[in-house]
C-alpha cells in the first residue's frame, strides 16, 4: 500500500526540470494504483507470471512518492540566499502544511488505515526544521532515520499491532498503537521512511539541468539497485544463516537497509530517465498530459483509495474491507486492466481540470488553508 508524491513544488512551472519531476510523480502515481488495488483485491504475495510483475511495483513506487516529495520541499527553496523573514515564512508555509496533512490523513485512516498522509505531516516536521541547512545534513539525518529503525527492531518485537494474515493493525487507535505505527513499525513509518524523504531534499539541492549530474545520479541508483538484486540472488541461493537470508531478502515489512538501498537506487534511476524525456518530449500533448496529472497526486490518492477502491468492489463483486481478501483472488489481468483504465480516467479528469483552474481540488484546498 502506498503513499502520495505531493507536489510541493510550484505546480505552474513549466521548465524541463519540473516536467520531469512531475513525470516522475505520474509515474509514481500509476504505480500506487496497481499496488493497492493488487494488495487488496489481488494477491500481495505470487511471484509467478502477472502476479510477480504486480508485485514489481511494490516498495519501488512508495520509495519515489517520498524522494518526490522531499524534493518539492527544496524545490519551494532553491534560491542561493534568502532574508530571515522569508526563511520564516518558507517554513511557516511547510509548517502548517504537515498539519494539514496530518488532520486529513487521520481523517483517511477511518476508511483506509494505511494513509500516508498524516505520515507525511511527520516528515514535513522535520523538514521545516532542516530546511535551510546544509544538504549535507540531510544525508546525515537520514542516516540517523536509518539507524534509529535497527535499534528499534533490536529492542521492539516487528509484529507487535499487526495481524499480517489480513495486514490489519490492531490497536491504531489507542495511543501506544499509534505512536508504535507512526515511529516504528506502520506502513511507513518515521523510522526508517524519513530518510527517503532527506534524501529527496538533498537531490532536489542538485543542479538537475547538468546532464553530469543526471549520469553521476543514475548510474549510483543503478550500481545500488543491481549490488542489492546481486546480494539478494546469492543469500537464495547460499548456505547462509537464516536470520542473514531474511534480512537480505525483506521486502515492505520490515524494511531494512538493503530494501531501502534497492528502492532507492530505483527512484535514483528513474528521476534522469524523467529528466530526459521532459527535455525531449515536454510539449507534446502526452507529455503535458502527464505532467498535469503529477501535479494533482493528492487528489487522485484520496481518490483512487475511495472512489476506485468501491468502484473495483463493485465490479468484482467482493467486498471492500481496507484489507487483504479472504477470498479467491481476483485475476491479475483484471487488476491490471482496471489499474490502467482508472490512471486513463485520472488523465483525462486532470487536464480538463487544468484548463479551469491552476491546482487540483484538494491542491487548492491545502493552499488556501496552509499556503
Amino acid at each position: 500500500m502506498q503513499p502520495s508524491p505531493l507536489p510541493l513544488a510550484p505546480a505552474a512551472t513549466t521548465n524541463s526540470r519540473i516536467l520531469g519531476f512531475d513525470l516522475a510523480r505520474a509515474y509514481a502515481i500509476f504505480g500506487m494504483f496497481i499496488v493497492n488495488f493488487n494488495t487488496v483485491f489481488g494477491s500481495h504475495t505470487d511471484q509467478a507470471g502477472l502476479s510477480g510483475f504486480l508485485n514489481l511495483f511494490n516498495g519501488n513506487s512508495s520509495s519515489t512518492f517520498v524522494i518526490l516529495a522531499g524534493m518539492g520541499v527544496t524545490l519551494m527553496t532553491s534560491r542561493s540566499t534568502y532574508a530571515p523573514e522569508e526563511k520564516q515564512r518558507l517554513r511557516n508555509v511547510v509548517l502548517r502544511r504537515s498539519w494539514f496533512l496530518f488532520a486529513l490523513g487521520l481523517l483517511l485512516c477511518l476508511w483506509w488505515p494505511a494513509d500516508i498522509l498524516h505520515l507525511y505531516g511527520g516528515y514535513l516536521h522535520v523538514a521545516a526544521l532542516l530546511l535551510f541547512r546544509p544538504k549535507a545534513a540531510y544525508l546525515w539525518t537520514a542516516a540517523g532515520a536509518v539507524l534509529g529503525f535497527h535499534v528499534l527492531f533490536a529492542l521492539v518485537p516487528f509484529e507487535r499491532g499487526w495481524n499480517f494474515e489480513t495486514l490489519q493493525y490492531t490497536d491504531f487507535w489507542t495511543l501506544p498503537g499509534f505512536l508504535r505505527n507512526t515511529i516504528y513499525n506502520g506502513w511507513n513509518p518515521i523510522f526508517p521512511w524519513l530518510a527517503y524523504f532527506l534524501l529527496g531534499m538533498w537531490l532536489g539541492r542538485l543542479d538537475w539541468s547538468s546532464n553530469r549530474v543526471r549520469i553521476r545520479v543514475f548510474l549510483s541508483g543503478l550500481a545500488a539497485y543491481l549490488g542489492v538484486q546481486g546480494v539478494q540472488l546469492w543469500a537464495g541461493g547460499a548456505n547462509v544463516p537464516q536470520e542473514l537470508r531474511e534480512y537480505l531478502s525483506a521486502d515492505y515489512l520490515p524494511p531494512f537497509l538493503p530494501f531501502q538501498l534497492g528502492t532507492a537506487g530505483f527512484a535514483a534511476m528513474l528521476l534522469p530517465a524523467c529528466m530526459v524525456l521532459g527535455d525531449r518530449f515536454g510539449e507534446t500533448a502526452w507529455a503535458r498530459a502527464l505532467t498535469q496529472t503529477g501535479q494533482m497526486t493528492l487528489t487522485h490518492y484520496v481518490v483512487h483509495l475511495t472512489v476506485g477502491m468501491l468502484l473495483l468492489a463493485f465490479l468484482t463483486g467482493h467486498p471492500f474491507v481496507a484489507a487483504r481478501q479472504a477470498g479467491p483472488a481476483v485475476e491479475p489481468v483484471w487488476v491490471l486492466a482496471y489499474a490502467v483504465e482508472f490512471f486513463a480516467l485520472s488523465v483525462w479528469f486532470s487536464t480538463r481540470w487544468r484548463r479551469r483552474y491552476p491546482y487540483g481540488p484538494l491542491e487548492t484546498w491545502m493552499r488556501k488553508w496552509a499556503g
